[in-house]
């Protein structure tokens, strides 16, 4: 028996749902999904209303603008005959018709030098799996909405790696993840090298804030930041041989940007990946850092965010952002 969907889109007002473009030629049976566009500010708080508001048995989380495939209801569905199985997922690639600094953004996130242990968020590699937070991503990924709900769904107190911790407390009960390739949707990148600084911030502070608020820490990611820490150092140290280290690192950026070039098989990929690959790191690091020293949670931040739900018909291609300031579902 095929479960009932319920596709969550967060956006904030006056945007546009580009998603709604490939919702309207899946294949799954119309009567078995539905689409919940959740308008607000906070999207932790708004995928969580819509969570509540939901009335299918998995909750698809996707981002205003991934494309998806027309299977990829059913694909997921598969996964879900295992009991076991809490959470499904696949990959988010970047269209070949994005920009040199897009594909070159993604191109860093999918190889071994950028993206590292997660570059399977960013790829399409191996087949369908059991996996972990580290090769799932939230702008494609599922959850059973009973396990959802009974574990309060995401922290709202985190943005972004909301998704990580809830994943993290679910593998914790010994429930399974399951990343499938074969789910990809695609995404462009960030248009600006500014717009890509923030999100590598962004990034990296949620990462420290998911730290401190699960009291686990993964030594992995603390590498950029004590990179960066070297990296500002090592100057003012006068001794010419703790700096090889950071010669030996520009060589490996040289070297994967030469390999990315080739593979995407466009030299403008070339000087764009030499900076794409040392902003990764070395933002994120400092992102990290002020994750941990300073969390926006304890800040005094707003807890109360405005959230309005409204239910769409998956053919509504055409669909922009509420300007309503009204809590609750707007009906069909």
């Amino acid at each position: 028996m095929l479960p009932k969907f319920s596709v969550i889109i967060p956006i904030k007002p006056g945007g546009e749902v580009h998603a709604l473009a490939g919702l309207a030629d899946t294949t799954y049976p119309e009567h078995l999904f539905e689409v919940l566009i959740a308008y607000g500010c906070q999207p932790s708080v708004q995928r969580n209303a819509a969570a509540r508001e939901a009335r299918g048995d998995v909750l698809y989380f996707l981002d205003d603008d991934s494309v998806v495939a027309p299977d990829f209801l059913h694909r997921a569905a598969c996964h879900y005959r295992d009991e076991r199985v809490a959470a499904v997922g696949g990959p988010s690639l970047t269209p070949a018709s994005d920009s040199p600094l897009q594909r070159a953004i993604g191109t860093a996130f999918a190889s071994a030098v950028g993206g590292g242990g997660v570059r399977n968020r960013y790829r399409k590699f191996g087949a369908a799996r059991y996996s972990s937070d580290n090769e799932l991503i939230l702008c494609n990924l599922s959850f059973r909405r009973e396990m959802f709900l009974a574990h309060e769904g995401l922290d709202e107190r985190l943005y972004p790696n909301e998704e990580n911790e809830l994943m993290d407390r679910l593998q914790c009960e010994g429930l399974q993840l399951v990343h499938d390739p074969e789910l990809a949707v695609e995404r462009s990148q960030r248009r600006t090298y500014r717009a890509y600084v923030r999100q590598m911030y962004g990034y990296g502070r949620g990462r420290g804030e998911q730290t401190l608020i699960s009291g686990k820490l993964k030594p992995v990611s603390l590498a950029p930041s004590l990179f960066l820490l070297y990296a500002l150092l090592t100057p003012f140290a006068g001794v010419p041989l703790l700096a090889l280290p950071l010669w030996a690192y520009l060589v490996i950026v040289l070297l994967a940007s030469l390999q990315g070039t080739l593979a995407g098989k466009d030299a403008a990929l070339f000087p764009r990946l030499l900076i794409v690959f040392p902003t990764l790191h070395l933002v994120y690091g400092a992102g990290v850092i002020r994750g941990l020293i300073s969390p926006r949670y304890r800040g005094g931040r707003q807890t109360h965010w405005e959230v309005e739900v409204r239910r769409v018909k998956a053919f509504e291609k055409d669909v922009q952002g509420s300007t309503s300031d009204a809590n609750g579902v707007r009906p069909d």
